[in-house]
């Protein structure tokens, strides 16, 4: 078993004297503070003795690694800016990071970012709680913020900037359940017959047939596509990221150029729309293509290739997206929802999210009586939770269930009851 790091001799330098006040005072490093800076701890005692022997304590919580920071310990917004800059990054993707930003600057700092991580109570955040809801937040929202709290607290316990995490008893506003309500199958024909005639007409019919989330469907590259095999490997997605300052000082965090956001800064960086790896392994996956959606794509390929000749030298031909923009580079997410906005007014179809098209998808699916392992494979979900939404499908299948289990074992009875219904 590996051991522990040797502490350096100005992480365990002990100073003792005695004050004007006649008792016995030392400073304990215990280690380092967010700034950098040695974090010394301060007792006082009324004997030296006595002082010796809680120094002697410190010492040794400190280097058997349980000493927990009570005194100099941070803010909560000092911590939570500690942890999205230095500790996150590394392990979670941009848009969880960038998400994780938003709802901390947003709805955590303003209100709760100068209270000590001593000083945090589960009432205080279900005070915090309380105060979004009547200000007009939404339960999902609140939740949201509870994950980020939730999570950002479990990192200062485990650092032991924090004894135990109150965001763990905390409780949040129940969300309310809402159940998917999914196209039907003469409002999925109505929308096919429309997007026949308009371009990239393929992309809805991999949407309600396959349900690929928005990213997944746009990030499709002719090379994930085997013909010969109609097989469709997912293993990237579109991703439009926010604009960072390129004009910041090494070191501070103020933008120099004068603008507010990274989007209007000269020397913006890392933003704009990009082609990403897929968010987890399940996301990347192998999908078999029904017959008639493989004609539908070669079709659409050959109309690619028209518009690829009238472009000419603007086309981009790298990466060879299957539903680009006119000159081949991907597609803008919000210009693919407001292109499925005007196809639902075209087919008549009342108005839904684009997101629906993969519940509907995974609807069709779970009736037609595909086992869930192989729905859960074919949509790339990751919890099995993730299947109560679509209850009203799984209803009917233990309906059919029952209906099967009965010709089974009363074949006769059931003929009978067939009869007699006829």
């Amino acid at each position: 078993m590996k051991g522990r790091r040797r502490l350096s001799a100005e992480e365990t330098t002990s100073s003792k004297y005695r004050g004007a006040d006649g008792r016995w005072h030392a400073r304990v490093t215990m280690g380092t503070r967010l700034d950098g800076q040695p974090d010394r701890k301060h007792i006082s005692r009324s004997a030296k003795g006595e002082l010796d022997r809680a120094v002697r304590a410190l010492e040794r919580s400190r280097d058997t690694g349980q000493y927990t920071w009570t005194e100099s310990d941070p803010a909560l917004g000092q911590w939570l800016e500690h942890w999205l800059e230095n500790v996150l990054p590394s392990t979670v993707r941009w848009k969880t990071l960038s998400t994780y930003r938003s709802q901390m600057r947003v709805h955590i700092v303003p209100a709760l970012g100068s209270i000590r991580l001593s000083s945090l109570r589960p009432e205080t955040l279900e005070q915090h709680y309380r105060r979004m809801l009547d200000a007009g937040s939404s339960a999902s929202l609140v939740h949201a913020v509870h994950r980020v709290l939730r999570s950002g607290l479990n990192e200062a316990v485990r650092r032991q900037r924090l004894a135990s995490n109150p965001a763990m008893i905390a409780r949040p506003p129940r969300v309310p359940f809402t159940e998917v309500e999914p196209l039907t199958r003469s409002e999925c024909q109505a929308i096919l017959q429309a997007a026949r005639i308009g371009r990239n007409g393929a992309r809805w019919s991999v949407a309600l047939s396959l349900g690929l989330r928005q990213g997944e469907a746009l990030g499709i590259t002719w090379a994930d596509i085997d013909f010969a095999k109609s097989t469709l490997q997912i293993r990237r997605a579109v991703q439009r990221r926010t604009w960072e300052h390129g004009c910041i000082v090494e070191g501070t965090r103020a933008p120099t150029c004068g603008h507010k956001r990274g989007a209007e800064c000269p020397g913006r960086r890392n933003g704009g729309i990009q082609l990403v790896e897929t968010k987890t392994r399940a996301s990347r996956r192998t999908i078999a293509l029904p017959a008639p959606l493989v004609d539908e794509l070669r079709t659409h390929r050959v109309r690619q290739a028209e518009e690829r000749l009238v472009a000419g030298e603007l086309w981009h031909a790298d990466p060879d997206l299957v539903f680009p923009d006119d000159f081949g580079r991907a597609m803008d997410p919000a210009r693919d929802w407001r292109e499925w906005k005007a196809l639902l007014k075209e087919a008549g179809v009342r108005d839904a999210r684009l997101h629906d098209a993969r519940h509907t998808a995974a609807t069709l699916l779970l009736i037609q009586g595909v086992d869930l392992r192989t729905v859960m494979a074919i949509m790339g979900w990751t919890e099995m939770g993730t299947a109560q939404r679509y209850s009203h499908a799984v209803d009917e299948l233990r309906v059919e269930a029952a209906r099967r289990r009965g010709e089974s074992l009363w074949p006769a009875q059931t003929s009978d009851a067939t009869s007699v219904r006829g």
